[in-house]
This record gives structure tokens, C-alpha cells and sequence, in this order.
């Protein structure tokens, strides 16, 4: 699967860095597919959090440690800390970097900024980062604490605030880069994937399922549910199942696995029949009830084996249960 932001390259020497450039992540870190790290750089801290409010400050400080212009949003967070030892790069060039790694994948960018010493209001600035992470403290200690503290080769610091809207979601990515010494730069990258509103079926749409797989291959059939562990179609189904037919009678030349996912609570060999049926019930329904050719649909089923979230709490578990398209 495509990642959503691969690094820019800035210079010839920038290639795609080898695995034994990773291999001081610390332990247990597993980088989030949105965002490839800056060549040369180590994950040294990072916190995950299912389900958390969070303030996106997208505007200049107004006030003592106060932002007027403020997102107030919530949903899955994803804190990841990277550093970068040498005295070849500076802040500035791992900012850019970002930067246009962001806009090239069309991501609306809501703020932006770099300050080269510790005076100024605007985003990017260090009283901005002073005032986002009173915002958005720290829950866990760890290597992270360096973007609130100092030493006396200390540099300039960015931030970059932007926003993508996607089938699954709203997703904000913030990232803050500082000179913390003269051959440290760390980075922040924040990202927090919007929960749906628990209110009302989340349905996916023809436009937005052309965008995910024009952009990714695959998309999940949100609003496809079916009755407890059963293969059984329930009838608020209808209305996704509508979607999913005029996406694929809009688009006749291509074909598609029919892929259904598990948690994994249960049995492999039941998870997996159970997934097996459910993709062949959502291949059937769109060949019986849409005329859609037989061919162009070939369900599988791979039970637990691709989750996309932690099956160790509930949220996790009923992201993993789900169906795909995936293009062929």
C-alpha cells in the first residue's frame, strides 16, 4: 500500500535509506504508515493513544500561553519522536523537507513557520511549540522532553500544521522540528486520525472510495455490517452496498478482491471461515442485487492477519473486523 507522505528528496545524496540506518529505533516503536522518516533518522520515543481529545493550534500566540485560533478535535493519536545526530543537516533542511513532502501529496497545509532564534509569536516559533504542548502535554516521559527543553547550542525551531480529508477520516498531522544542539535535530510529528461520529452509520461513498484506491489500491467498505458473528448482510447495509455498485457500474474496466478481515478473538481456522463468507455474502449481494459481472469480483478471506489497529482493546478489534475492496 502506498504510504500517504514518502520524504522528499532534496539532494542526490538522499536515497532511500538502508535498514541499518534504523536500527537504534528504540524498542517496540512501529512507524506510522502516513509519514516516512527523514533519511538518517532514529525513532527514539513514541506514545499511542486509541482514543484522546487533542487542540491543534493553527494560528499565532495572542496571549500568555494562549492561542485564539485552536481546532479542538479527537480520535486516535499517534506521537512519534525522531533524531537525527550529525552536523551535516540542520533543522531548516529536515523542515523544508517535510514541508514539501506534505504539499506534494496535497495535504492542505492549515500553518507553518520557522524561527531561527527563540524570539517571536507565529507558528513555528518556540513560544508557538511552548503553547502547543500545554496544549498537548506529554503523557509518558521519554526522549520527547527534549522539545521542551534546552541546551546551550540550542537553534531555531519549525512547525507545520496540515490536514487531509480521506474515505476513513480526517487526518491532522502536526510536526515540529528544533536544532536542540549543534548536531541534534529532533522531530515531532503528531497524528491524529478523526474518529467517525459515534452517532448514525458511517457509509462510504462512490467519490471518496475512487479517491482511496486511485491513491492507495484499496479501500475499506465502511457502513458493510452484518449480524454477530454471522456472515448474515444486516438491512442499514443497503444504503453502502448503493454506493459501492455505482462506484464499480461508473468504473467497468476494473476488477477487484472482495478481502474480509477479522479481529482476533476466536480460532484462526473459525476467523478465518468467518471472513471467507463474509467477503463471498458482499460479492454475492453485488452480483445478485447490481448486476455486477462475476468476474470482475473474487472474494477471499484472510481472518486476523491484517489488522490495522491493536487487537488488545475494543476499539482496535472493530477496525480490524471490516471488508475491502482491493484492486486487482
Amino acid at each position: 500500500m502506498k504510504t500517504f507522505i514518502r520524504a522528499a528528496i532534496v539532494a542526490a545524496a538522499f536515497i532511500a535509506a538502508p535498514a541499518s540506518l534504523y536500527a537504534q529505533d528504540a524498542d517496540g516503536v512501529v512507524e506510522h504508515p502516513m509519514i516516512e522518516r527523514y533519511p538518517g533518522q532514529v525513532i527514539a520515543w513514541q506514545h499511542i493513544e486509541n482514543y484522546q481529545p487533542v487542540k491543534i493550534p493553527i494560528g499565532p500566540v495572542t496571549g500568555y500561553r494562549q492561542i485564539e485560533e485552536v481546532i479542538e478535535t479527537e480520535g486516535r493519536v499517534t506521537r512519534t519522536f525522531y533524531k537525527y545526530e550529525g552536523e551535516d543537516r540542520s533543522f531548516s533542511e529536515v523542515y523544508k523537507n517535510y514541508l514539501d513532502a506534505l504539499e506534494a501529496e496535497d495535504f492542505e497545509i492549515l500553518g507553518k513557520g520557522m524561527s531561527a532564534d527563540r524570539k517571536g509569536n507565529d507558528v513555528g516559533s518556540r513560544n508557538w511549540t511552548g503553547v502547543y504542548f500545554i496544549y498537548n502535554p506529554f503523557s509518558r516521559g521519554g526522549e520527547a522532553n527534549t522539545m521542551v527543553s534546552g541546551t546551550s547550542t540550542s537553534g531555531g525551531a519549525g512547525a507545520i500544521v496540515a490536514r487531509k480529508d480521506r474515505a476513513s477520516g480526517t487526518a491532522y498531522v502536526t510536526i515540529h522540528v528544533e536544532q536542540h544542539s549543534k548536531n541534534y535535530v529532533g522531530t515531532l510529528i503528531d497524528i491524529v486520525e478523526v474518529e467517525a461520529a459515534e452517532t448514525g452509520l458511517v457509509v462510504v461513498d462512490a467519490e471518496a472510495m475512487g479517491s482511496d484506491i486511485e491513491e492507495y489500491g484499496r479501500v475499506v467498505l465502511d457502513g458493510v455490517v452484518f449480524d454477530f458473528d454471522k456472515a448474515t448482510l444486516k438491512p442499514e447495509s443497503k444504503a453502502a452496498l448503493d454506493e459501492i455498485a455505482k462506484y464499480l457500474q461508473a468504473n467497468p474496466d476494473k476488477s477487484f478482491y472482495v478481502v474480509g478481515h477479522t479481529d482476533s478473538k476466536g480460532t484462526f481456522a473459525y476467523n478465518n471461515k468467518l471472513s471467507s463468507d463474509r467477503a463471498l455474502t458482499v460479492a454475492d449481494a453485488l452480483k445478485q442485487d447490481y448486476d455486477i459481472a462475476s468476474e470482475r469480483l473474487e472474494p477471499h478471506g484472510i481472518g486476523p492477519l491484517s489488522p490495522v489497529f491493536s487487537n488488545t482493546q475494543d476499539a482496535g478489534r472493530e477496525k480490524n473486523r471490516r471488508v475491502e475492496l482491493v484492486e486487482k
